[in-house]
């Protein structure tokens, strides 16, 4: 019997070499399609958690289900006081931003 060794990638190394490394425009374009697809998951597990439907928070915060909906399956780009407006009035939240450089 041969033993052979598994060679293991990191995440990391496998982002680098998929999309390129850190800084490249195909990377960049990944990273920024992730953040908003992240955004979508937490306000779908939000909105679940409050015991909402997609039309319940759209009428709650001013918007469409369809809207809602877009956003939480990553169709849709969201303007920041859209955004700020499903977390405070539609969720009852508070947005919290950090910018890293």
């Amino acid at each position: 019997m041969v033993k052979t060794k598994n060679k293991l990638t990191s995440f990391a190394d496998h982002l680098d070499k998929e999309y390129g490394a850190k800084g490249t425009f195909t990377r960049d374009a990944y990273e920024q399609e992730f953040e908003t697809f992240k955004l979508g998951v937490m306000l779908q597990e939000l909105r679940k958690e409050k015991g909402l439907t997609q039309e319940q928070l759209a009428n709650k915060c001013g918007t469409t289900k369809t809207y809602i909906s877009r956003i939480e399956n990553n169709s849709s780009d969201i303007r920041l006081s859209t955004l700020m407006r499903i977390i405070q009035v539609g969720l009852g939240g508070h947005l919290n931003l950090n910018v890293s450089l």
